[in-house]
């Protein structure tokens, strides 16, 4: 029997150090970097049973495709427990596409653009 257990995004960073500092300062996540020291090409970000990978990408910028699509484009969507005190801790210092709002199908979401430009979804 085949069983897939997870699916972890893989997101292009032109500075992996600098991303992880951002995800562990605003969102909570702890960063482990390769190498040991900088200037790291790749990383894995955790929280709980959530990972994120990073990859370097020198000069690396990501394209703003979000108006492109009707309801945008999203790079990750995170399904968590609190997500309203989570929008509560960011809504004030981080970029926010969405606010929170109720969803036609019963869900709360609020989605926010990380320091490269990613589109993160948080869903309850």
């Amino acid at each position: 029997m085949v069983y897939f257990n997870s699916a972890t995004p893989c997101f292009p960073v032109a500075d992996v150090g600098a991303t992880i500092r951002w995800y562990e300062t605003e969102l909570g996540f702890t960063g482990d970097p390769f190498p040991a020291d900088e200037p790291f090409v790749f990383g894995i970000l955790r929280r709980d049973t959530v990972e994120i990978m990073l990859q370097q990408m020198v000069g690396y910028q990501k394209q703003n495709l979000y108006d492109l699509r009707d309801g945008g484009l999203w790079d990750a969507y995170f399904r968590i427990q609190g997500v309203t005190e989570l929008f509560e801790s960011v809504k004030e210092k981080l970029e926010i596409v969405r606010p929170l709002r109720k969803q036609p199908y019963g869900l709360l979401e609020f989605e926010i653009r990380d320091l490269n430009g990613d589109v993160l979804v948080f869903s309850e």
